[in-house]
């Protein structure tokens, strides 16, 4: 989440009058994430999110979005259900942008997370893979293995003034990675982005998940990947093996892995760190100037890189192999 656009209490106004939320009480940005501009929107009528989306968010892709969150609140899991208009419309326009209004899902993220909310959250994300299983859209990963390569050609030398010698050392894990990668996985929908600022508790329980604009079909076991590499890592840059043993213990309680899973684990986790690292890597040095947004440090994921290369096999301990 970021701010990136300003919206004027008239243009609110305006948005407002096309549904049966009231009147605004307050409107207030938050400054999170690096995707699109949010703000924290309570009317008359209760609290909700104001989405605008930018940059990477395509239009053509917010159908799929909007329709995923549509389809799991109205399956039993726990996500900010988008609201339509009075005429049964969800995406709007404010500024010539896209936009949507989301209800406010209750709960807190937390930001060292235990074992035991590591536990949690891997059912959450289990829950999550089942509960989408029969929704109809379709929506490829553009952010794959096979975008990686292209997305580092314009971003070697960032690399390299980031980190001398970085940019052959990625071009390395890149060729292994192309390799290596795992085929034949079972696939469904992914969350692709379930990181702890995205997954909200109320007290020791999972409450549900927010932020779905990485979602997409995908390798189940990739988003499994994806959380252990954010939810696993200590601020030291050590892998904890708790941890990562309790958010599979916790996914699995609600779906076993196979056996190929497991063992793919590795090379999935080493190209989930690749994707964020590259990801963050573009963010850091394109930052509009003025916006209320904090960009991520592309180093994290370069430490977490360097894990995975030099133990490939140490998130299958996690794994309680």
């Amino acid at each position: 989440m970021a701010v990136y656009t300003d919206i004027t209490d008239e243009e609110l106004a305006d948005l407002l009058a096309g549904f049966d939320l009231g009147a605004a009480l307050s409107f207030k940005g938050i400054a999170e994430g690096v995707e699109n501009s949010n703000f924290l929107l309570e009317t008359t009528a209760g609290r909700y999110i104001l989405t605008v989306y930018e940059r990477r968010v395509r239009e053509d892709d917010l159908p799929f979005f909007l329709g995923l969150m549509r389809w799991l609140a109205g399956h039993g899991y726990p996500c900010a259900a988008p609201v339509a208009d009075r005429a049964g419309e969800i995406l709007q326009r404010v500024r010539g942008k896209p936009c949507a209004i989301v209800e406010f899902l209750p709960g807190l993220s937390v930001r060292r997370p235990s074992a035991a909310h590591c536990r949690e959250a891997g059912a959450g994300l289990a829950r999550l893979h089942l509960a989408a299983d029969g929704f109809t859209k379709s929506r490829a990963n553009d952010l794959g293995q096979d975008a990686w390569a292209p997305l580092f050609a314009g971003l070697r030398d960032a690399a390299e003034a980031l980190k001398p010698g970085l940019a052959a050392t990625i071009e390395s894990d890149l060729a292994a990675l192309e390799a290596e990668w795992p085929t034949g996985l079972p696939r469904g929908i992914v969350h692709a982005d379930y990181f702890p600022d995205n997954v909200f508790f109320q007290g020791p329980t999972f409450a549900g998940a927010i932020d779905f604009y990485f979602a997409c079909e995908d390798m189940l076991a990739y988003d499994i990947a994806v959380a252990l590499n954010a939810w696993c890592f200590e601020t030291d840059g050590s892998f904890n093996i708790t941890s990562g043993r309790a958010l599979v213990a916790g996914y699995e309680a609600h779906r076993p892995l196979s056996d190929a899973e497991r063992a793919a684990l590795p090379a999935l986790a080493h190209g989930a760190a690749m994707r964020f690292f590259l990801t963050r890597l573009a963010d850091w040095g394109a930052t509009p100037a003025g916006a209320l947004v904090r960009p991520k440090d592309p180093l994290e994921y370069e430490r977490k890189l360097a894990v995975h290369r030099a133990a490939p096999d140490l998130v299958l301990f996690g794994a309680g192999v």
